[in-house]
């Protein structure tokens, strides 16, 4: 892999700028950014897709598949963490002399002068980031926005607004959250991950640590999770500090959780109650909603106003995502791939499931995350799935590590009944449509392509259904 180099300075003229991976869900958004502000933008992937699509129809150039003649024009080389050295259009680029920005300095560069409201945490991003861009809209205000995920009904993960504020999504993994000129901080936890770039948890905290003391106005951060606990005693005593979360001392408390369905709470500011119902399911989705209505009120909004504007968050595609059913058995999507979770999502359709069963659908995602979770993947998974069948690794970035595999994950179940591991994706679905009954959930399991296993697994339901 590439190692971003976070000191280039971003030109003030950027120019035509090409993005390598430009189908990617972080990076589609920012080229859609930089098309609706008027650039000239280029980009290439492995394979086409909706997202490449979309941007076309804006007025971007894309290709399939690297090659360096695709980077021939381009002043600016936009990439990702988890580009090749030997890709052709970064050589290109490197060879003669043009600038390349890791994707999260493309995406400093469109929120110079804004009022920066950035969203971090290792789980909850996205979904949280969706509330507040809800929220916001609901509210009257119009911000500019990025987020990892499609946020539902807008049917984009990014836009440009007329206001001033500017709501991302930002990324702890290797460091980049801490390039934004942030105003407004969002931490939804600070669970261990990332140790591959971070090297040790003294490291990682010292990361959130920073990122929360360099914003300008306040940091909205959970008064429940450990990490997070952890790293507020650590703040300076000038950082203003909003916490949300069920502790009683909680700046925006959240109690009397709901979750048969949808879920339902009530939420405390100063005293004052509101009782909100979400349009999404899960007790972690409560929380969630705490810290975007925390942020809503640090910016001087109705806690009232706020709540029901939040309310209106129809979720993110990837999370908890029906795709389809088939032989009356219910097939969801969700990008969990850290085993808070993958707690959390099995959690939420446990809630929703009735009488039926959770049959999970797992790809492990990089090899070091297998190698250093694998008994955690398989405690939560065995505790809160009726069924698991675990996939071989996507590993994105890495190289393989001898001896890793899904097995790894799948070996360590005390009930060996209740797991399945199958590398083929074929004999996975059919393995599924076998187990399956009406009136269960499957749910897919992953930040990689395990979601494209779902075609497989509805044909295959069918076909054993009949």
């Amino acid at each position: 892999m590439i190692k971003p180099d976070f000191s280039v300075e971003i030109p003030e003229n950027l120019g035509r700028l090409h993005f390598v991976g430009i189908g990617g869900s972080g990076m589609s958004g920012i080229a859609r950014m930089y098309l609706q502000a008027g650039f000239e933008v280029s980009g290439s992937d492995r394979e086409d897709s909706p997202k490449l699509a979309s941007l076309r129809e804006l007025g971007a150039t894309t290709s399939v598949g690297h090659d360096a003649a695709n980077a021939v024009g381009a002043d600016t080389l936009v990439v990702t963490s988890a580009l090749w050295p030997e890709n052709p259009e970064y050589r290109y680029a490197i060879d003669n002399g043009i600038p390349v920005l890791h994707r999260s300095q493309a995406l400093a560069g469109l929120t110079r002068g804004k009022r920066l409201v950035a969203v971090a945490g290792a789980h909850g991003k996205t979904t949280s980031t969706g509330m507040l861009v809800t929220g916001l809209l609901g509210l009257g205000e119009s911000p500019s926005f990025v987020n990892g995920g499609v946020i539902e009904p807008f049917g984009v993960s990014s836009d440009g607004g007329t206001g001033e504020l500017f709501v991302l999504e930002a990324d702890e993994s290797d460091g980049s959250f801490l390039l934004y000129d942030t105003a407004v901080a969002l931490i939804t936890n600070v669970d261990t991950d990332h140790l591959d770039h971070y090297g040790s948890l003294d490291a990682f905290d010292a990361a959130f640590v920073e990122f929360a003391e360099k914003t300008r106005e306040f940091v909205a951060i959970s008064s429940d999770d450990p990490g997070a606990k952890r790293i507020t005693a650590q703040f300076s005593a000038d950082t203003r500090v909003l916490s949300f979360g069920e502790a009683e001392d909680a700046t925006v408390r959240v109690h009397n959780i709901l979750t048969d369905g949808n879920v339902t709470f009530t939420l405390t500011y100063q005293g004052v109650d509101h009782v909100a119902t979400l349009r999404v399911p899960g007790h972690h989705n409560a929380l969630n909603a705490a810290g975007a209505v925390t942020v809503l009120i640090g910016l001087g909004f109705d806690p009232a106003a706020a709540l029901a504007a939040v309310a209106e968050f129809g979720g993110t595609q990837r999370r908890f995502d029906l795709h389809g059913v088939a032989a009356g058995v219910s097939v969801y999507d969700d990008y969990a791939h850290h085993p808070t979770e993958v707690e959390a999502a099995l959690t939420a359709a446990r809630d929703v499931v009735g009488e039926g069963r959770i049959i999970a659908i797992q790809q492990p995602h990089l090899f070091s995350r297998t190698m250093a979770l694998a008994g955690e993947f398989a405690e939560v998974l065995e505790r809160v799935a009726d069924h698991t069948v675990v996939l071989d690794i996507c590993a994105a970035r890495e190289d393989p590590i001898p001896g890793v595999t899904g097995e790894i994950v799948s070996s360590r179940w005390e009930d060996p009944t209740r797991v399945h591991y199958e590398a083929d994706w074929q004999a996975a679905a059919d393995y599924v449509a076998t187990v399956a009954r009406p009136g269960d959930f499957v749910v897919t399991l992953g930040c990689g392509d395990v979601y494209k296993i779902i075609p497989q697994v509805l044909t295959s339901l069918e076909e054993h259904g009949n």
